[in-house]
């Protein structure tokens, strides 16, 4: 459902950002715990934040439709695997919120191009779809996205408001 230039998730998103980043009586971004550091365990579905080497929070997770192994190509399906940067935030994603991976690195682009591939790339942890085409229970349950990391709508508020511009992400087999 649109509401003028915005899904209604996406007005939501913005909604509580905005009463968030507004210092009120019960609730201010400055009382989240921030995470320096973002791990991914592939195999076990399994997003963490990571605050001075301790994790702090975990979330459930859905991968690339082809989750095993680490993303070689564009189409693949696949979710990479390595280090890589939380480098840029948007709140108008076809999704519900999206935060951005720097993935391809140069090794990637290099090993891409040694085998004559694009190295695909637009990687990002969000939400689910503003407009979904499946059931709830098909996104709680399967790996649904392109190569993207994918979390419940409320989980994503949360990842959004605990990480910064520039946290690193590791991301695991």
């Amino acid at each position: 459902m649109k509401t003028g230039r915005y899904s209604l998730s996406q007005f939501a998103a913005i909604m509580l950002l905005a009463a968030v980043a507004v210092p009120g009586p019960n609730i201010a971004a400055s009382e989240f715990p921030q995470a320096d550091l973002v791990v991914v365990e592939k195999a076990k579905r399994k997003i963490h934040l990571f605050s001075g080497g301790e994790p702090f929070r975990s979330f459930d997770i859905a991968l690339g439709i082809q989750p095993i192994g680490d993303k070689r190509q564009e189409g693949d399906f696949r979710t990479p695997e390595g280090r890589y940067i939380l480098d840029r935030r948007n709140a108008n994603s076809e999704f519900f919120l999206s935060i951005h991976v720097s993935y391809p690195s140069h090794q990637d682009r290099a090993e891409a191009r040694s085998q004559g591939v694009a190295p695909g790339g637009a990687i990002m942890i969000h939400g689910r779809p503003n407009e979904p085409t499946r059931s709830q229970l098909y996104y709680e349950t399967q790996d649904w996205t392109n190569g993207c990391i994918a979390v419940s709508n409320s989980d994503m508020i949360d990842i959004w408001l605990m990480t910064g511009d520039y946290t690193p992400i590791e991301i695991r087999p």
